[in-house]
């Protein structure tokens, strides 16, 4: 049923989004040097990589690091970048990775790749045998306001009390915390 449903959102959810698809694209090129989308490679269901596409919201030359392990590293965020990672605008093209099987709608975020202490803490844990998510409880809980170690602890309450109404609760919050850009630090 989570994958029925998975494919068929995602399917209305960029059939829906198109015109903003397509205007982040063209203000993406407008603004910087670059491709429109950035890929990268994350660990997802059962620590296996896939491609993880999103809107490019930094210059090119950004290194391949969490924002907040940047520094000063904010500078690295085009103007456009700003706005669409204040609004999730970004994360859109993950609508992709659904389609693709590599996501659900609601899961665990996707680690970077190179996250190993966050990765080993999920995999001890179990997290690792489901499908990371656009959204999850953990983003709902705090996003960027939170520990690795408070982010597995909802990850871990998340897998073990999966159900579609908790889903459907994530997605509400999901969608509020947008609209207020609840939790996000850059």
């Amino acid at each position: 049923m989570k994958r029925s449903f998975d494919l068929s959102s995602s399917l209305l959810g960029l059939a829906a989004v198109t015109p903003i698809l397509i205007v982040t694209a063209i203000a993406i090129k407008a603004d910087s040097k670059g491709p429109v989308l950035f890929k990268q490679q994350r660990p997802g269901l059962n620590n296996e990589l896939f491609t993880i596409y999103k809107f490019r919201s930094m210059a090119v030359e950004t290194p391949n690091v969490e924002t907040a392990k940047l520094g000063e590293g904010v500078s690295y965020i085009t103007s456009v970048g700003k706005f669409i990672r204040k609004t999730s605008i970004d994360e859109l093209p993950q609508l992709i990775n659904v389609v693709k099987g590599d996501m659900s709608i609601v899961g665990p975020r996707p680690a970077l790749y190179n996250q190993y202490e966050l990765i080993e803490k999920r995999t001890s844990l179990g997290i690792h045998q489901i499908k990371p998510g656009i959204t999850g409880y953990a983003q709902v809980m705090g996003r960027d306001e939170i520990s690795d170690d408070q982010k597995v602890q909802y990850d871990k309450y998340y897998l073990d009390n999966q159900s579609f109404m908790f889903d459907m609760w994530i997605i509400w919050e999901t969608l509020k915390g947008v609209v207020t850009s609840k939790g996000v630090s850059h």
